[in-house]
């Protein structure tokens, strides 16, 4: 005799799902991120996340592993092994501060400068893509409401709820 899979409970059958706004940006993060990468494979044989850590590199965003770490809300021993796998590949090296030893900034090679200046034009690509149809207006305001959720989040967007909402007009 074969056992009944369990009942959903009456919450989770009510729960609807695609109207949570989480489950969206997530699926939204996940869609962005898997074509970003579909590209980048294609074009520049890396991942979407190898190819933003070196675009953030390059811009000098990031350049140390403890702020992609917290770029990117991973662990230290996750970023480390991304880091591994760039320099193995010749994309970018370690190199220790002569003024506190202690400290290792993360420099790119001319072919990781190569391909993280090539990344814009793939996120620009995609977002195109996946912004179809969309006024300047409404992407726009899609943008002011993903930093007010920043901001609402404590999140160091390098906005304050001051600046933010003189950029969107109100907030």
């Amino acid at each position: 005799m074969t056992e009944r899979p369990p009942t959903p409970t009456p919450n989770l059958c009510e729960y609807q799902l695609g109207e949570s706004v989480g489950y969206l940006i997530s699926r939204v993060k996940s869609t962005l991120s898997n074509l970003v990468t579909q590209r980048s494979m294609a074009e520049l044989g890396i991942t979407s996340q190898q190819g933003s850590i070196l675009f953030m590199v390059a811009s000098g965003k990031c350049l140390l592993a403890a702020e992609l770490a917290r770029e990117y809300g991973i662990d230290a021993s996750a970023v480390t092994r991304l880091i591994d796998r760039l320099e193995k590949r010749g994309l970018l090296t370690r190199v220790r501060s002569n003024e506190d030893r202690r400290v290792v900034r993360l420099a790119l090679t001319p072919e990781g400068q190569a391909i993280a200046a090539r990344m814009p034009a793939i996120f620009t690509g995609v977002l195109d893509s996946l912004l179809g149809g969309f006024t300047p207006e409404e992407v726009g305001f899609l943008k002011s409401m993903l930093r007010r959720v920043l901001i609402n989040s404590g999140e160091q967007t390098g906005f304050t709820r001051d600046a933010a909402s003189s950029i969107d007009g109100k907030m």
